[in-house]
């Protein structure tokens, strides 16, 4: 984004005295720049508290957590038999009448299939994997989540500074502008100088438009995440976060390999895999039916009562080569979770390297400006307004030392934010949070 604070010199210009001229007929009056609009609605909100209740209300979040729940109600019936089965059997019913039931034979059976008890094991084993593969997944999308929220929050915490120093300035530039309009009407100033002023206000608008979309935008974001109305005002409280060294290469992978959801997922999934496997490895045992029915006999025939008892089984081994086709299949799909795993570990290892790069460059940052950057800035601007002030600096470095403190100013916030929203990256890349030291107020310097 462009700097407003090239500006500067507009605004301090305006109030110079220019001997020697005389007043124009008529002139264009500048319009007042725009203030900090005042936002009474917006709900105070910490950082903390805008994850908490993103992954409390977040509709994502709430749909993965409805998958998990339906793939944990799975395996509850995941042992279950299959269903009884009632049969009912009217034979050598004559034709020539076929309503008299009496000269038929009818008969009543119950059956059931049977599985092994291994069968039903390894069938709720992969009921199971298929529950924690939907917790992974539910955690992997909450931290997702998390780190979008605090993003959002990290934007709004810049803009708010921003927008701080946008008002500072906003008021030496009124202060300058009602110091040009006073010396136009001795005719000290020309109307050229009138006209800068417009201009210099007019950019101090746009940019003050520009944050305003800024921040709508991360608030509508921000909403969203956390199931809200996109236009409903919240205002982010707290400091940027101070984290402690961050830990070398070797460990952040880690602990990536130990608590990044997705890698626990795909783990499980080649488990899964091998589940299914070894399942379609017991399809060659049988399956065992049983029945047992009662039998209405004929009127007239020696023993109208009778019963009958049936078991039958399938034969899978005259139906091998499915069989092992199918398992050859299993073995595949372990294949291939496993090289899903490695290549996703290879990305994941990647993330955490962009990721320590962009945090430890942002801290770098932001200790270079804290420590050196800002402090050197501040003693200049101060030695080049007091010396200006006794008539021994010149003008065009007061001038040039407001400009460089306040762009200091600028990318020291936006390097802060930059440290929050990468220490938010690295710890969705390892799965886990970081140590965070003790951080101040966040202020506007």
């Amino acid at each position: 984004m462009k700097s407003i604070y090239v500006l500067a010199p507009f605004v301090v210009m305006l109030s110079i005295v220019c001997q020697g001229q005389t007043a124009p007929t008529s002139v264009l009056v500048p319009e007042p720049a725009l203030s900090l609009p005042e936002d009474p609605a917006a709900a105070p909100l910490s950082v903390d508290e805008a994850v908490t209740e993103a992954l409390q209300a977040n509709l994502e979040v709430r749909a993965a957590v409805r998958r998990l729940s339906l793939a944990q109600l799975k395996t509850a019936t995941a042992r279950s038999l299959d269903d009884p089965m009632l049969m009912v059997r009217d034979w050598d019913t004559p034709l020539r009448k076929p309503w008299d039931l009496n000269q038929a034979q009818a008969m009543f059976m119950l059956q059931q299939s049977f599985q092994s008890k291994q069968k039903r094991d390894l069938r709720a084993s992969l009921a199971g994997d298929d529950a924690e593969v939907a917790a992974s997944d539910l955690e992997s999308l909450r931290q997702e989540v998390a780190v979008q929220v605090r993003k959002a929050c990290a934007d709004l915490m810049r803009n708010a500074d921003e927008m701080n120093l946008h008002d500072r300035q906003t008021s030496v530039l009124k202060e300058a502008v009602a110091s040009t309009l006073a010396e136009y009407t001795t005719g000290k100033v020309p109307q050229a100088e009138v006209l800068r002023a417009q201009m210099a206000l007019t950019r101090m608008n746009e940019h003050l438009i520009e944050l305003e979309e800024e921040r709508d935008n991360a608030r509508a974001k921000l909403n969203a995440l956390r199931g809200r109305s996109p236009d409903e005002a919240v205002e982010i409280t707290g400091s940027y976060a101070i984290h402690a060294a961050l830990p070398p290469i070797e460990k952040l992978e880690r602990m990536a390999i130990e608590n990044r959801p997705e890698l626990a997922a795909l783990r499980k999934q080649i488990t899964k895999s091998r589940d299914q496997g070894q399942l379609t490895r017991l399809a060659m045992k049988p399956d065992f039916t049983v029945g047992l029915g009662y039998m209405l006999m004929p009127t007239g025939s020696a023993f109208r009562n009778a019963y009958m008892a049936e078991l039958t089984m399938n034969l899978p081994w005259l139906n091998r080569e499915r069989h092992e086709g199918e398992a050859r299949q299993a073995d595949a799909a372990t294949d291939v979770s496993q090289a899903e795993l490695e290549a996703r570990s290879s990305i994941v290892f990647l993330e955490i390297r962009e990721a320590q790069i962009s945090v430890l460059a942002a801290q770098k940052r932001v200790k270079l400006y804290r420590d050196t950057l800002l402090p050197q800035a501040e003693a200049t601007f101060k030695a080049s307004a007091a010396a200006y002030g006794n008539n021994r600096g010149e003008f065009t470095n007061l001038i040039d030392s407001q400009n460089l403190l306040l762009d200091i100013q600028a990318a020291y916030y936006k390097a802060s934010a930059a440290s929050d929203a990468g220490i938010a990256e690295l710890e969705r890349a390892i799965g886990e949070a970081l140590p965070v030291a003790p951080s101040t107020e966040r202020t506007s310097k």
